[in-house]
């Protein structure tokens, strides 16, 4: 449906790498265009170039949801680039249906990713009919909540533990002159702080079972009605946030303008950016501190079919390159999140990202959003919970009414 609706659009306005023996330029489109994430993203590109080849960078800004409509324009307009980034799930099944992107089985099986990448499930979200059409990078968790330090300092508050004593602490904030919950206006960033919340309030079989098997009972039941009343005081302690994209929100933390923010892991790239310490001028709580666990969505990568030999020697590298084991570590460490593979030294890793790993490594993971819906219901999804955070008549009954029919109907 997502593909259908672009096309539509389109018609109304008419192992390790080795030396390449031919240098050839390859475009790579991607929506990393934070501090954090160009930090994370030129480690890629520093590699590729090592090779012999050129990394030709084509960031999108304003975050996935404007990247992936203006990729998939070009794709489906005969105008591909060399390689470009989504979100590990479901979002490009409709691409790999109309023949556009490479199977790379042949890549995989030569180098072994399925004995090196872990957890499974990350290469089987790239599997379709049997078939691996893309390369997974990295681990991103929704699951965090970001708290700054030196904000509940100034509000003369303990840092909290969990949720709970982090709504307790809004009133404090609010006194020392401090936003609570940072929260930015992208639509996504409302759905995934929602989804967050679910997890942690009503836990993970809940997301599963909802999003997985589209269980509209449990969608509209006391269960998920505790958590729009968690919603709902979410979007109390975000009034005031006036920014709207997410890197902004996170500076808001970083600088102690703000108690906390829920987001992915990602937020680490920026406060490293930024030189703060994990532990010291921030905390970390995975699952809000109720449910500590996390999910296994993140990025990939998937190469367009192109009728050029240097080109598709030029994917191969660069698909296994980011598999490698120096390449996942000095990306990751840069982005923020997890390896695609148990085998690397992460000894540099601070204190957020080895909580990371110590749930990765305890099995203590669920799947993301992107692996469990469409991307036309992901969006449906967004739309819902940008309108409810940004609309305090809209009461939690009825955001929960129209979330049961979004469920109901999903594909």
């Amino acid at each position: 449906m997502y593909l259908k609706r672009i096309t539509t659009a389109l018609a109304m306005t008419a192992a390790l790498p080795v030396l390449s023996a031919q240098a050839t330029d390859l475009e790579v489109t991607h929506w990393w265009t934070s501090g954090g994430e160009a930090a994370a993203v030129a480690e890629f590109a520093k590699a590729f170039d090592a090779t012999g080849n050129k990394w030709v960078d084509g960031a999108i800004a304003g975050g996935g949801g404007t990247a992936r409509p203006i990729m998939v324009s070009r794709l489906i307009g005969g105008d591909p680039m060399g390689a470009f980034q989504f979100n590990t799930g479901r979002q490009a099944e409709e691409l790999i249906e109309a023949g556009l992107l490479r199977d790379l089985t042949d890549v995989a099986e030569a180098n072994g990713w399925k004995d090196i990448i872990y957890p499974s499930s990350l290469l089987d979200a790239c599997t379709v009919d049997g078939r691996i059409y893309c390369a997974p990078v990295n681990i991103h968790s929704w699951q965090w909540l970001w708290l700054s330090n030196g904000a509940f300092e100034k509000a003369g508050v303990p840092v909290p533990a969990n949720w709970d004593e982090f709504v307790a602490a809004a009133d404090a904030l609010r006194d020392a002159g401090l936003q609570p919950l940072a929260l930015g206006g992208q639509s996504w960033q409302s759905a995934g702080a929602f989804n967050v919340l679910m997890v942690a309030l009503a836990g993970p079989d809940a997301l599963v079972d909802i999003y997985g098997n589209k269980n509209a009972e449990l969608a509209g039941g006391e269960e998920m009605a505790r958590v729009f009343k968690a919603a709902a005081d979410a979007r109390s302690m975000a009034e005031g946030s006036s920014v709207q994209d997410w890197n902004q929100a996170t500076n808001m933390v970083v600088t102690d303008q703000a108690g906390g923010q829920i987001m992915g892991d990602w937020a680490q790239g920026e406060f490293a950016v930024a030189g703060k310490v994990a532990g010291k001028d921030y905390t970390c709580l995975p699952g809000l501190g109720v449910n500590e666990l996390i999910d296994t969505g993140g990025d990939a990568f998937y190469f367009p079919v192109i009728d050029d030999p240097e080109i598709k020697a030029a994917q191969d590298e660069l698909a296994n390159l980011m598999v490698s084991p120096e390449v996942q570590v000095s990306f990751n460490l840069k982005k923020g999140s997890l390896p695609i593979r148990g085998d690397i030294d992460l000894a540099a890793a601070n204190d957020c990202m080895k909580k990371g790993l110590e749930i990765l490594a305890a099995g203590n993971t669920l799947p993301s959003t992107t692996q469990l819906n469409t991307e036309d219901t992901n969006n449906q999804l967004n739309d819902l919970f940008v309108e409810f955070f940004n609309d305090n008549s809209i009461t939690p009954e009825d955001a929960q009414a129209r979330f049961v029919d979004i469920v109901s109907s999903a594909e």
